[in-house]
């Protein structure tokens, strides 16, 4: 299992840089792309803590769960992703089949 330390949390940085404007990634995905398949929880907990680390701005509003639903919470998220032209379906989740980076 990982550790939320430092170099997990800039890894997961590294990743969520290269989501492109207009499309979304999920936890779950992040923790694959760097090799830590059973730890979503901890990218979640990593993009919580990233301001306290990290001085550069990293698109973090464009990660989602794996059902595409947004930061409790964090009411700008949405907008964000709005300005980007990602759309919602009715239930408020993010329609991933047409949404998710395909990295």
């Amino acid at each position: 299992m990982a550790a939320l330390n430092e170099d997990f949390l800039f890894q997961v940085l590294a990743v969520v840089s290269e989501i492109p404007k207009g499309k979304v990634a999920t936890y779950g995905q992040i923790a694959r792309l760097i090799e830590c398949e059973k730890n979503a929880r901890l990218v979640g907990k990593a993009l919580q803590l990233s301001s306290l680390y990290a001085d550069a701005h990293y698109p973090c509003h464009r990660v989602v769960n794996s059902a595409g639903r947004l930061v409790p919470g964090w009411d700008k998220q949405k907008v964000l992703l709005l300005e980007e032209g990602i759309l919602f379906k009715k239930n408020g989740h993010i329609d991933l089949k047409v949404f998710q980076w395909d990295e």
